[in-house]
């Protein structure tokens, strides 16, 4: 992975997502979970959906 360089007059700024209540608890479950049996936790089909619902397609790209 490379670095990304700016463009002159250009700052990219990444903000962190914030996290409710709810996701933090299924991280620390899912961590803890791993720590104790080194296997990874399956997931519900609802922790698999991307977060984005709308899909760019390559034809909407250009």
């Amino acid at each position: 992975m490379g670095y990304i360089k700016e463009p002159k007059g250009i700052d990219f700024v990444v903000d962190p997502t914030p996290l409710t209540v709810e996701d933090r608890k299924k991280i620390s479950d899912i961590i803890a979970h791993y720590k104790s049996t080194g296997q990874k936790m399956p997931l519900s089909k609802t922790m698999r959906e991307p977060r984005y619902s709308k899909t760019i397609k390559k034809k909407e790209i250009a």
